[in-house]
């Protein structure tokens, strides 16, 4: 058995962190099928979401691959062992002591398909506590989206370990932050074999891919790729960003708008990151502002 032992970093959500995430990624890809591996954290003073879904996630994989995973918590600083303790990430992995609500959207573990579950979660554990002011109306709508992510992770990912989420209200910066992830096919490998042009660039494959109506699902019956119309927007005015990584390639959408990259190093799966600024506006769908005279609105 092959012994690996993995130092986490500091990790935020910039492009740095994720390379580095992917770095991680690929050493236990090295390391082969039935490897032991060690997470050591005392490198490690922060933790975004997107490195608490993504190492959960990481951790069911081996598992998976008849792996065995320690994560060395005698290593992990104070903030960081009281976090992953809030969010249930600690418990999900063996610890006793069960999450509290905190300002964590908590650590879940998706394996089936189940739509009004992940709605529901999506509108009382991110959208609902306060931290940002939308209608009832445009929550349902940014649920319904970001459910769309789940969705086409199930049905053209192939992952073989289910899909990982989680999130967390920043409130120094007021930030809100939600992260899933999945360890399946990604999204230009799905786009290539799809459209038969294996040498598509990635970047092109990710744009494809964010074109409303473009799917990859022969049978589909309607319109629902990637395109995420209103998400994008909502993101855009709260002075978000909305970030994909997926195999080589990257998708970026902030207030100045959507920009399509090819990244490396290379990553068998998808990650999707989504940042918004908590701000003091009231954010509404364009058809309910007639109804209301709050102002400044979505």
């Amino acid at each position: 058995m092959t012994a690996l032992t993995v130092f986490v970093p500091r990790l935020n959500d910039e492009l740095w962190d994720a390379q580095q995430l992917v770095r991680i990624w690929q050493q236990v890809q090295e390391a082969g099928d039935g490897a032991e591996v060690t997470f050591d954290f005392s490198q490690c003073d922060f933790l975004r979401p997107n490195a608490v879904a993504f190492l959960g996630g990481l951790s069911r994989l081996i598992r998976h691959r008849g792996g065995k995973i320690r994560l060395l918590v005698g290593t992990m600083r104070g903030k960081v062992e009281a976090n992953l303790l809030q969010n249930g990430f600690a418990h999900a992995m063996g610890a006793e002591t069960p999450a509290w609500q905190g300002n964590a959207i908590p650590y879940q573990e998706h394996l089936a398909q189940d739509k009004n579950k992940i709605i529901d979660s999506l509108k009382r554990d991110w959208l609902g506590r306060g931290w940002i002011n939308v209608s009832a109306a445009l929550a349902d709508g940014i649920a319904g989206q970001v459910w769309e992510i789940f969705a086409n992770a199930f049905e053209h990912s192939k992952t073989t370990v289910g899909i990982y989420s989680c999130g967390q209200y920043l409130p120094k910066r007021r930030e809100l932050l939600l992260t899933v992830a999945d360890f399946g096919v990604g999204i230009p490998s799905n786009v290539r074999i799809y459209l038969g042009n294996l040498t598509m660039p990635a970047a092109d494959a990710m744009r494809w891919a964010f074109t409303p109506g473009h799917t990859t699902q022969p049978q589909q019956t309607f319109p629902r790729g990637l395109g995420f119309e209103l998400l994008k927007e909502f993101v855009q005015k709260a002075n978000g960003t909305m970030a994909v990584y997926s195999h080589d390639g990257r998708a970026n959408i902030d207030r100045k708008g959507e920009t399509y990259d090819n990244f490396q190093p290379f990553f068998e799966g998808t990650l999707v990151q989504i940042r918004l600024l908590c701000d003091d506006k009231h954010y509404m769908l364009s058809n309910e502002v007639a109804a209301t005279s709050t102002t400044p609105f979505f």
